[in-house]
């Protein structure tokens, strides 16, 4: 089963899709549920209306890594671009989701291990999966993700501070952990120009983990090079939240980029919460469901954007239980939108649910140069 998401330029130029595959049978196997995804992903991209197309970045939603790992890893270690994996079991009752993000007349290349440029026009476009950290707490692991991270982009000729858009943040016992992932990002942070004054980065911090116990954080992020400093934005919508550094969190709630012909606009993980950091309806289910999606539209809207514009949602829940509501009140809203609905624990332990999402915006063209 799949649900795809196309955006056609108005130019004909880099045109993009977002698609989320799950296995069609649940078969018995993690192999053969792997491999069903796998083709379906194979058989898409022979299409014709996906012609051309190619994988840039993609993130495995798996049930168990210690077991599955060994199964997964040599497919995908083969392919040619960014893929991260990340115990998040999808609460459909499958062992495994794939989410891709692709585009179509680009070049992806390898520049270190699981650090890839995507080549289109005036721009590169860097995409980092998870490397695996054995030593140390989450606050030494999340330094070190960060400082090895700073270094790749360095070796390409960009920053954290100019270039990063968007990160990940994958905490095991994320209850326990999360304030160690929160200092060791502070304290990167403070010496590479990100601070309340100037502006942080786009992220998610969730419950997530790897095979090995010992990694207690996993790090994926995106990056651009040849931005101008005008095309990156970011978004507050103070009318519904606050800013993350009012609790001693260094991220922003969004982050736009302007392009000739279009506007992408990455909303980071958003729960229920208002404008004074509080956490609003606990124990409820429902109403913390509307409030996170009244809070991601009016980070939309600023960016002139809408739920119309998104191309893919993560839906992220604490209780496996809050499965069923939540999922039906999804399919009541977004039918045939691109969203998985995985078990992850939120930062805080009174936030059920968590989403983050990606949309695209047509612009006139400018006087920024094209995608």
């Amino acid at each position: 089963m799949k649900r795809l998401y196309k955006y056609q330029s108005t130019n004909s130029e880099a045109n993009e899709a977002h698609v989320i595959i799950y296995p069609d049978e649940h078969a018995p196997l993690f192999a053969q549920q792997l491999a069903d995804v796998q083709n379906q992903l194979e058989e898409l991209l022979k299409t014709p209306e996906m012609q051309g197309y190619q994988p840039v970045f993609a993130r495995y939603f798996i049930s168990d890594a210690a077991n599955q790992i060994a199964t997964l890893e040599p497919s995908v270690s083969r392919e040619a671009y960014a893929v991260s994996v990340v115990q998040q079991p999808p609460l459909c009752g499958v062992k495994v989701a794939l989410w891709v993000y692709m585009i179509a007349d680009v070049e992806v290349c390898r520049i270190a291990e699981g650090f890839y440029a995507v080549k289109h026009g005036v721009y590169n476009h860097y995409w980092k999966s998870s490397d695996i950290m054995l030593d140390g707490d989450s606050e030494k692991q999340t330094i070190k993700h960060l400082l090895d991270y700073s270094e790749k982009l360095s070796s390409v000729g960009l920053s954290l501070a100019d270039n990063c858009v968007r990160t990940w943040f994958f905490v095991q016992d994320i209850d326990n952990n999360y304030s160690g992932v929160v200092k060791g990002r502070n304290e990167v942070f403070a010496t590479h120009g990100l601070t309340t004054d100037t502006h942080y980065i786009a992220s998610t911090g969730i419950g997530g983990r790897s095979a090995n116990a010992a990694t207690k954080v996993l790090m994926d992020a995106y990056a651009v090079g040849g931005l101008q400093p005008q095309q990156m934005n970011y978004l507050y919508a103070k009318s519904h939240l606050n800013r993350t550094s009012e609790y001693g969190v260094a991220f922003e709630r969004g982050t736009y980029l302007d392009y000739g012909d279009r506007r992408h606009v990455y909303i980071s993980g958003t729960a229920s919460i208002d404008n004074k950091g509080n956490v609003l309806y606990v124990n409820d289910i429902c109403k913390q469901t509307h409030r996170m999606w009244d809070n991601v539209a009016a980070l939309l809207a600023e960016a002139n954007a809408s739920w119309d514009d998104v191309g893919v949602m993560i839906v992220y829940l604490r209780d496996m239980a809050d499965y069923d509501v939540v999922k039906s009140m999804y399919e009541e809203r977004f039918s045939g939108k691109p969203y998985i609905i995985v078990q992850a624990p939120v930062c805080r332990a009174a936030w059920l649910i968590e989403m983050e999402c990606m949309a695209v915006v047509a612009r006139k063209m400018s006087d920024v140069a094209d995608f």
